[in-house]
């Protein structure tokens, strides 16, 4: 099989407690400049490390743990294959 590559956007929503807990990661990974949180990261404002980890929770399943509250968060996904 030949390896594609498919962009995919996801639009998501969110509550402000998870804002709230994901700027406090954020603020906590600052203690800790080698980890590999930061690994790409070096020029991004703080809020968006904060969406990042908001978006990184959301769609690895960390907000999944009750299916009816699970769908919610994800509005919207778009994919497109680059040939």
């Amino acid at each position: 099989m030949d390896t594609q590559k498919v962009k995919t956007c996801f639009t998501i929503t969110f509550t402000n407690e998870q804002y709230l807990h994901a700027k406090a990661y954020v603020d906590d990974m600052r203690k800790h400049p080698q980890r590999v949180f930061w690994q790409g990261k070096k020029n991004k404002s703080d809020d968006e490390l904060v969406i990042e980890q908001i978006a990184h929770r959301i769609l690895s399943g960390f907000y999944n743990d009750d299916p009816f509250n699970a769908g919610k968060h994800i509005l919207r996904m778009d994919s497109m294959v680059n040939g």
